[in-house]
């Protein structure tokens, strides 16, 4: 797997030739996703795509011929699973994003529940709307996905007195099974989703899951747009029956005259869950520790597709 001079990882900024630099085994090259490949390109095993890369960036693959691990800045794979070349593994960046996307599901819960939009509307207009708002404490939270945002995301929540219960795809120590999911919707005030886009997952949030939702809850979507089914997702929220918080959509980016852009009861924000100002830096650290065991002959702990 590794020859005795090392293995040639290719990264797409400067973050990437910082966090690789010490790593025993390992020469960091940078490149430009958008323009023509080094000439170390030609012995490179690793690829790291830029962050958030579409489906256009697995092209990249084809003009690697010694490439053996494609190492994600993202958690999300669904653009590359299924599709590299045989013997090319794929990892992901599981641990890097989780506490930025738990406080963007924190925040988002806490503007839904004190009605920040509807006072900002107020504002904009020159209103004084003085009324009760709701609150996070005692509210009962469903979180499906039982992974590291689902972990950053209890511990945010604990402090503010909700309780939260997790779904996961198998039942196991405090997770419950995915084949529980409808029994499970009724009986919580908000449903938190951040699950991977697969096969399984893709139209989750469907006509059966938002009515299974109790009147005035709240959809929080922290996974990927096609997890939920658009159309089924506008016409629950046209009834005012339930509330939604977004940071994905399928399409994405939202077109202009959309529905969603207009339809009562929803938070959406641009895709910004883990677009904070030290994303980088902490999704090349975990990248560093895969692409380290990599390169000492081991499994990255972060496997998706093993290629091996």
């Amino acid at each position: 797997m590794v020859d005795a001079d090392g293995i040639v990882a290719l990264v797409p900024h400067e973050h990437g030739l910082v966090a690789l630099r010490d790593v025993e085994g390992v020469t960091p090259v940078r490149y430009d996703p958008d323009g023509e490949l080094p000439e170390e390109a030609a012995a490179a095993q690793v690829l790291v795509p830029p962050f958030l890369a579409t489906s256009a960036a697995v092209a990249l693959t084809e003009k690697l011929p010694e490439l053996k691990l494609v190492q994600l800045l993202t958690a999300g794979a669904e653009a590359w699973v299924g599709r590299l070349p045989d013997g090319v593994a794929l990892s992901d960046c599981r641990g890097a994003h989780g506490g930025a996307t738990a406080e963007w599901i924190l925040a988002t819960l806490l503007a839904v529940y004190r009605h920040l939009p509807r006072f900002v509307h107020a504002q904009a207009e020159g209103r004084w709307d003085y009324h009760q708002t709701e609150e996070l404490a005692g509210k009962r939270i469903l979180i499906v996905g039982a992974g590291d945002v689902a972990e950053n995301t209890v511990a945010r929540l604990t402090p503010f007195g909700a309780r939260a219960t997790l779904v996961g795809r198998r039942a196991r120590d405090g997770v419950h099974g995915i084949d529980e999911l409808y029994d499970l919707l009724p009986d919580h005030d908000a449903c938190v989703v951040i699950v991977p886009l697969t096969d399984a997952t893709r139209g989750l949030i469907g006509k059966r899951f938002l009515a299974a939702m109790p009147d005035g809850s709240v959809l929080v979507n922290a996974a990927r747009g096609p997890v939920a089914d658009t159309d089924a997702l506008a016409a629950a929220l046209a009834t005012g029956r339930i509330r939604a918080v977004v940071d994905v959509t399928d399409p994405e980016p939202l077109p202009s005259g959309h529905p969603l852009w207009s339809v009562p009861g929803l938070l959406l924000t641009p895709h910004v869950g883990g677009s904070v100002p030290l994303a980088t830096e902490r999704a090349f650290r975990v990248a560093a520790e895969q692409i380290a065991a990599f390169a000492a002959g081991k499994r990255p702990p972060n496997l998706v597709e093993d290629g091996y």
